[in-house]
């Protein structure tokens, strides 16, 4: 048997499954309608990304929406089952596995894994973005492998995730250093996590997922920007810019918009969240339609062409305070701090906003950058900065800041310098902590050795440092575009 009237849609076009072997394309917005007729039946059809991909039990036929007289068509070895869209390449599965093509049906790569069964292999389980592809592992549902599309070769090590992986989706918005994943796990717990060069900070570090919320039916990103929505405890959440979890996960909350839908009823799936309307069907088969502020999109469309300032105008417009949160998200990922500093301010954030003025004061490039890595909760990605940059006493400054005390203390005997300034720093947070410092620790016998400490002198070293910094070759005030 074989289901008729299927119907596939986007944008502006519908695509129906007429007759086993008659497919019916109709385009709104152009008023026109088109039938293919097909040789064999028709088994599986996709629509997207600007092309029509038919399978029949024997070919494939790729049509691009813009003409649909000259398919390109090739034969099939296998029957497939299951076919997946992106912008540059299609996936698609049958019996002996996964094979990706182009739109102009040249086969590209086949991604393996061992212990791969292509019966597990769906819509849930495997997702593409633009160059990757994210699969659960079957034979370890806690494991979720990544690939690129162009070779069909795993990335780096997989996302290991603490409980069963039900669900896999990855974003398509930006390029490869935006790519993001979102699984939902045996809990129906939402999380996100970055994915390839995207992935945490050192080498080969695996990305720890972030929580995004529980009780999740569903979750889809947006085809044409990076919002992501979900249907979590009787409710539609739209994440306007879900990459905050990896910027400043203190304003995740204030760049997502809920909304009740309770009359979605038990197990709603998400089809499809193009532009700012989500398609959502019910578990009767039913379709509700539902719309999202056009705001956000356009905010994207403007900071993708890198215009901050007609940003800022459209937040002015707008006076809403989540269209300004993500103002400042996206300033800060692209370290545009002067447009940040103006969202925060939107936004009544005095603490971020008397950090980026401070950030903004840093003469170094490299000054700056380890300090919004610190903003992002990389540490370690900012003392590497600092180093690497010959910056020596800011990186003890910055972990005297932190409390890393073991960590500024073994910089400073390592690199012979302002051993003085961190037992000075470290004698008056005793102090003020109301404890004293034992005389067999390490910074104990050091301040022994060292003697009596002069502050005047250690302030006046400081100062030096500061002047130094000042006057490296390339050292400048931030200015617009650095």
């Amino acid at each position: 048997g074989q289901v008729l009237d299927r119907r596939e849609e986007w944008q502006n076009i519908s695509v129906m499954l007429k007759e086993t072997n008659k497919v019916v394309v109709h385009d709104i917005l152009g008023e026109m309608e088109e039938e293919l007729d097909f040789r064999d039946r028709v088994i599986n059809l996709s629509v997207g990304y600007g092309h029509l991909v038919v399978t029949t039990s024997l070919q494939c036929c790729i049509y691009s929406l813009q003409n649909l007289n000259t398919p390109h068509i090739f034969d099939l070895k296998e029957t497939v089952n299951y076919m997946q869209l992106s912008d540059k390449y299609m996936l698609m599965v049958d019996t002996v596995g996964m094979q990706v093509y182009t739109y102009e049906g040249r086969s590209v790569a086949a991604p393996k894994f061992q212990g791969m069964r292509s019966e597990t292999l769906n819509g849930s389980t495997v997702a593409m973005g633009a160059e990757t592809l994210a699969v659960i592992d079957h034979a370890d549902p806690k494991m979720v492998r990544i690939f690129e599309c162009a070779t069909g070769k795993e990335m780096g090590k997989p996302i290991n995730h603490v409980l069963d992986v039900v669900s896999v989706s990855l974003n398509r918005w930006g390029n490869a250093a935006h790519r993001k994943c979102v699984i939902i796990d045996r809990n129906r717990d939402l999380y996100v996590c970055p994915v390839g060069q995207a992935a945490g900070s050192g080498k080969d570090a695996a990305p720890a997922p972030f929580k995004l919320g529980a009780m999740c039916d569903a979750a889809v990103w947006n085809t044409e920007n990076d919002m992501l929505a979900a249907i979590m405890d009787g409710k539609l959440v739209v994440w306007y810019y879900p990459n905050v979890v990896f910027v400043d996960r203190d304003l995740v909350h204030k760049t997502k918009f809920s909304k009740e839908a309770s009359d979605l009823g038990k197990d709603p799936q998400i089809l499809h969240f193009h532009g700012t309307t989500v398609t959502v069907r019910r578990s009767d088969g039913a379709q509700l339609m539902s719309a999202v502020s056009p705001y956000p999109t356009a905010l994207y469309g403007i900071v993708s062409r890198n215009m901050w300032e007609q940003a800022i105008q459209l937040c002015r417009y707008v006076k809403d305070a989540t269209l300004w949160a993500c103002l400042a998200v996206m300033a800060l990922a692209d370290k545009e701090l002067s447009t940040a500093e103006v969202a925060f301010a939107a936004i009544d954030e005095v603490a971020k906003l008397q950090y980026v003025l401070a950030i903004k004061e840093i003469p170094s490039v490299e000054g700056r950058n380890a300090e919004l890595a610190l903003w992002r909760r990389r540490p370690d990605e900012a003392e590497q900065t600092l180093l690497q940059a010959g910056l020596i006493y800011r990186c003890i400054d910055m972990h005297i800041r932190l409390f890393h005390w073991d960590r500024a203390l073994e910089l400073a005997v390592h690199h012979k310098t302002h051993v003085d300034t961190v037992l000075m720093m470290r004698g008056r947070y005793m102090r003020a902590m109301g404890r004293a410092e034992d005389p067999a620790d390490k910074f104990g016998k050091l301040r022994q050795e060292l003697g009596e400490i002069d502050p005047a002198k250690v302030e006046a070293k400081i100062e030096q440092e500061k002047v130094k910094e000042a006057s490296r070759p390339g050292a400048k005030p931030y200015q617009e575009g650095h």
